[in-house]
């Protein structure tokens, strides 16, 4: 049976006025067929739904009209942008050579064959500033000035602040999953009521 042939619309509303119309009806036939063309009503308006009468992503549409038919990644004449290796790199391994794997004979050392491989590390770093105390020969103590910014015996960094307004501001995530984020991948817990 095909459903996209029948008006759906037509019928229910038909069926609406035999059912005003009927009067020897007892009221649990009448609630329970009232019941029916409710369920029928929502279940048709589901059939019905599109990217362009709901919240639905265009993807999700049958037989959508694709705007073109172009294959994944790059566009022809789009310039791609490559990593390219940098001379000073963060980091050096050194792979020795294991040379138990080759032939018995001396070896001697003529160079590497590099490759970079290019990551982000986001973990907490605690600075701790000590402001020296020092006594003149009277007795008198004079305490070394703190950098202007740091004005709490604990607080957060410039930087975390900043990479949680950019994560709350430009990304628009929920205050919760920052807080999680920050917890998990920097082991430091912070509130919706940090100071920025």
């Amino acid at each position: 049976m095909i459903i996209e042939n029948i008006d759906i619309d037509a019928t229910l509303r038909e069926v609406e006025k035999l059912l005003s119309e009927e009067e020897g009806l007892s009221p649990a036939m009448r609630s329970r067929v009232e019941l029916l063309v409710l369920a029928i009503t929502l279940l048709a308006g589901r059939l019905n739904r599109n990217s362009r009468n709901s919240s639905k992503p265009p993807s999700s549409d049958p037989n959508r009209k694709r705007e073109g038919e172009r294959k994944a990644g790059g566009q022809k004449g789009h310039e791609g942008v490559t990593l390219e290796k940098v001379e000073n790199p963060d980091k050096v391994e050194v792979i020795k050579a294991d040379r138990r794997k080759y032939p018995l004979c001396k070896y001697e050392l003529v160079g590497y064959e590099a490759r970079q491989v290019f990551d982000m590390k986001i973990s907490r770093v605690v600075t701790e500033y000590r402001a020296e105390i020092v006594e003149d020969v009277e007795g008198n103590r004079f305490v070394a000035s703190f950098p202007e910014a740091v004005t709490k015996a604990v607080q957060y960094g410039p930087d975390l602040k900043a990479h949680a307004v950019y994560m709350s501001q430009y990304q628009l995530i929920p205050y919760k999953r920052i807080q999680e984020y920050c917890e998990d991948r920097a082991t430091s817990s912070i509130s919706a009521s940090t100071d920025t």
